[in-house]
């Protein structure tokens, strides 16, 4: 390859990380809200797929990108709350609910969203990253979605108030210790209630990102399976916001590798390239989490979730 196309390329995979990692940061940001509350949520596939839809729909419906960013943050923190809510009766599992609202909400998504599937609808601003090169390719492949920095303001925001607030205190205890929590007179299933749907309206945001800037439309299989990915992805960051920022943008750099690949002419094994994600969430797993012992950063109550 000439040196223009190894510009290409590279600038195609950095652009394709900030691009494709959207999703996943502010799902895996989500995710760690709600398990840092010693809750987690399978159902996460079924919020990005809803808020996807709901997104896409508020745009089209008000002309407005934002109000549909919002209306998508709505719609996720809903289906969330009502995971929080299912989860604090007794006797019910979070692994069995969570895969059950997981279906449901994709379900509610494709039944809502067939009169959106031809429809296109504003696109949220594209911040222009590449207007230092002379290269076409280049400047295409850094416009990146305005939403970015408000997911890096998330992280760095959650990791302080994880470690500084009371309410971030609050949310650490009621997932590493619910007895110690009720001891001092809190309402455990009230937190957790609380974080799960905070964490939902934030994977709302990365739904919005699905429809309303890459790929920018809506459609059944828009989603590809990233809300549980980004379970796996959590798990690598070890509960950290700051490390799901770069967790996120590993896994977009490699979703974006076959994109980029072909961006300068190589064809062969695109679909191949497409599963790396896939791959690297099976090796993540496989290296990271061990039978018999608990991962390093783990809520203690994890380990016990009903």
């Amino acid at each position: 390859m000439t040196s223009d196309q190894w510009i290409a390329l590279i600038a195609g995979i950095i652009g394709g990380a900030l691009r494709v990692g959207a999703p996943f940061l502010f799902v895996s940001l989500g995710e760690c809200l709600t398990e840092k509350s010693g809750r987690i949520n399978l159902g996460l596939e079924g919020v990005l797929v809803l808020s996807a839809m709901s997104a896409f729909g508020g745009a089209y419906l008000t002309g407005s990108p934002w109000l549909g960013v919002l209306i998508g943050a709505m719609a996720g923190a809903a289906l969330a709350c009502l995971h929080g809510l299912l989860c604090s009766l007794d006797r019910v599992n979070d692994v069995a609910t969570g895969i059950a609202l997981m279906l449901f909400g994709t379900g509610l998504a494709f039944y809502l969203g067939k009169p959106l599937i031809q429809p296109q609808a504003p696109q949220i601003p594209a911040i222009p990253l590449g207007d230092w090169s002379d290269n076409s390719a280049v400047r295409a492949a850094l416009q990146v979605n305005a939403l970015v920095p408000l997911g890096i303001v998330l992280a760095v925001f959650l990791w302080w108030g994880f470690a500084r607030s009371r309410a971030g205190l609050l949310v650490r205890m009621a997932g590493d210790s619910a007895n110690a929590t009720r001891a001092l007179g809190y309402s455990v299933s009230g937190i957790r209630i609380a974080a799960t749907t905070a964490g939902g309206a934030i994977a709302g945001l990365g739904g919005a990102s699905l429809t309303l800037f890459y790929p920018g439309s809506w459609s059944e299989g828009i989603s590809s399976g990233q809300g549980l990915i980004a379970v796996a992805l959590v798990i690598f960051a070890r509960w950290s916001p700051l490390r799901c920022v770069g967790a996120a943008l590993l896994f977009g750099g490699a979703g974006a590798l076959g994109p980029a690949l072909q961006s300068v002419g190589v064809g062969w094994g695109y679909h191949l390239f497409n599963t790396v994600p896939y791959a690297l969430t099976l090796v993540i797993l496989v290296l990271t989490c061990k039978p018999g012992s608990v991962a390093i950063g783990s809520p203690g109550e994890l380990s016990s979730t009903r």
